[in-house]
């Protein structure tokens, strides 16, 4: 009894200590690479900001889902941008967007950039 509930302690001293670790990924940033943001709207809802992230090799986006930065990493498509976290897929093309959680059926949101074209 007396070492399950030290085992308990150790979990939970454990876990409250992963819940503040950070993460950093160091990426350099050349001539020809960028950090851009784009806002969007989907629907009715609030406004958001995506953050691009292209640099050599890496293609990167940052959303908001659920209050929480996700991010993105850019895999194949056949036409647009596409990136994906977990089961969630944001897809771009031109001045709208796409997001959807696959594991989720009718998830499906059609979204528009807010930004004025450059």
């Amino acid at each position: 009894m007396r070492t399950s509930l030290l085992l308990i302690a150790m979990l939970a001293s454990a876990s409250a200590a992963a819940a503040q670790a950070t993460l950093s990924i160091p990426l350099k940033i050349g001539t020809t690479d960028s950090v851009l943001s784009q806002t969007y709207a989907c629907g009715d809802e609030k406004a958001f900001a995506v953050q691009y992230v292209n640099t050599g090799a890496n293609a990167l986006a940052i959303l908001p889902i659920d209050g929480e930065e996700r991010l993105f990493v850019n895999v194949v498509s056949a036409s647009g941008a596409k990136y994906v976290s977990g089961a969630h897929v944001w897809w771009t093309k031109g001045d709208t967007a796409t997001l959807e959680n696959e594991l989720t059926q009718g998830s499906l949101q059609e979204c528009k950039s807010q930004d004025a074209a450059p």
